[in-house]
C-alpha cells in the first residue's frame, strides 16, 4: 500500500523525517480520525476486488463497536488501546514501518490531556472539544450577540459578569473562579507571540454597551478591545443597533485549520456547544458572517466607535 502521503495537517512529507507541528490532543485526535477514515475507505475489501471497507467489516473481531469508529474518525473521542490501533491498520494494509509509527506518534499525542481537561465537569456539554480547536486553529470567524466574545474580556469583566450572576444561579465561588481561569487562559490564542490564531469577529452594539462592574471596568474593556483591534491578526466589526441589515440569531465560531483539516463550526444554544464540519452547515454559517460583514462599518471605524463608548461612560 502507497504510504500515508502525508494527509495529516502541519506536517512535512519524507517517511521518518516527517515532524510534527506542536498542537493540542484535540486537533491531534480530528488528524487521527481523518487519517482512519480515509485508509478505511481505500482499504482492500474483503472479497479482494475492490476498495473500502464499511464500519462494521473494519470494527469485525475488536472490541469496541461501528458507532465507537465512527467518533473516533470524526475526532469526538479517543482511541485508547494502542493494540486496537495496530490492528486497524494492519486490516487497512499499512505496512511502511515510518507511516506505523509515524502514527502510532500522532495517537500518543491525541491521548494526551489538554489544559482545559481539569475543568470538564465545569463547561457546558460539547465546550470542551470546542475550546480545544480554538486554540489551535488558523482562523475564528466570530458572531456572538448575546455575550462578549470571551477571548476578547478583560479579566475584570469576566468576573463582574461571573458575580452578579452568582446568587441567583447559585454558584459557588470555587465555580466562579474556576470559570474565570478558563477564560483567562482561552485568551493565549490570541495573546501569544508565537503562530497567535487569526480572529475576525462582528460585535454587535448592543453587548458593548451592557454594563458589568461598572464604569471603571467597562472603560477598561473598552481600552482592551481597542488594543486587540490594533493587532495585524484580530479585525473587528460592529454592528451599530440603528443599522437595518441582517443579524444571525446563533452564537457560532467558524474555526479554519490548515489544510487538510476541515472546517467547524461552533454553535452555541442554551447552554449547550455543538460542533460540525458538514458542508451544508458550514456554507450556512459562512453566509450568514459574510452578510454580517458587508452589512457593518469596516474595522477602521472600529477604534472610533469604542472610544465614543468609553467617553459616554465616563460621563455617566
Amino acid at each position: 500500500m502507497p504510504g500515508i502521503g502525508i494527509l495529516l495537517a502541519g506536517m512535512t512529507a519524507g517517511g521518518a523525517g516527517r515532524v510534527a507541528t506542536k498542537t493540542g490532543p484535540t486537533i491531534r485526535r480530528m488528524q487521527l480520525g481523518q487519517e482512519l477514515r480515509r485508509l478505511r475507505q481505500n482499504a482492500m475489501s474483503e472479497d479482494g476486488e475492490g476498495r473500502g471497507l464499511t464500519l462494521a467489516q473494519a470494527v469485525k473481531g475488536l472490541a469496541f463497536t461501528e458507532s465507537k469508529l465512527y467518533r473516533v474518525e470524526n475526532g469526538l473521542t479517543g482511541l485508547p488501546k494502542v493494540q486496537d490501533l495496530k490492528v486497524l491498520l494492519d486490516r487497512y494494509g499499512v505496512d511502511d514501518r515510518d507511516d506505523v509509527e509515524f502514527l502510532l506518534e500522532i495517537h500518543k499525542n491525541s491521548l494526551q490531556r489538554g489544559w482545559w481537561s481539569p475543568y470538564r465537569s465545569l463547561m457546558p456539554s460539547g465546550f470542551g472539544m470546542s475550546v480545544g480547536l480554538e486554540g489551535d486553529a488558523k482562523i475564528l470567524r466570530v458572531y456572538q450577540p448575546d455575550v462578549m466574545f470571551g477571548l476578547f474580556q478583560t479579566e475584570a469583566y469576566t468576573r463582574a459578569q461571573f458575580e452578579i450572576a452568582k446568587p441567583v444561579d447559585e454558584r459557588t465561588t470555587e465555580f466562579v473562579e474556576r470559570n474565570i481561569e478558563i477564560r483567562m487562559r482561552r485568551k493565549d490564542a490570541i495573546m501569544r507571540s508565537d503562530r497567535p490564531v487569526e480572529v475576525h469577529a462582528i460585535l454587535e452594539e448592543a453587548v458593548l454597551r451592557r454594563v458589568f462592574g461598572g464604569v471603571e471596568v467597562m472603560r477598561d474593556q473598552y481600552v482592551h478591545l481597542a488594543e486587540l483591534a490594533a493587532l495585524d491578526h484580530v479585525t473587528m466589526q460592529v454592528l451599530p443597533m440603528s443599522e437595518p441589515v441582517y443579524r444571525a440569531r446563533d452564537n457560532f465560531v467558524l474555526m479554519e485549520f490548515e489544510a487538510p483539516l476541515p472546517r467547524v463550526v461552533s454553535v452555541d444554544v442554551q447552554d449547550t456547544v455543538s460542533l460540525t464540519d458538514k458542508d451544508t452547515d458550514i456554507w450556512r454559517y459562512a453566509r450568514r458572517f459574510d452578510a454580517m460583514r458587508a452589512g457593518a462599518p469596516g474595522p477602521r471605524e472600529t477604534p472610533r466607535f469604542l472610544e465614543r463608548l468609553a467617553r459616554e461612560m465616563e460621563q455617566r
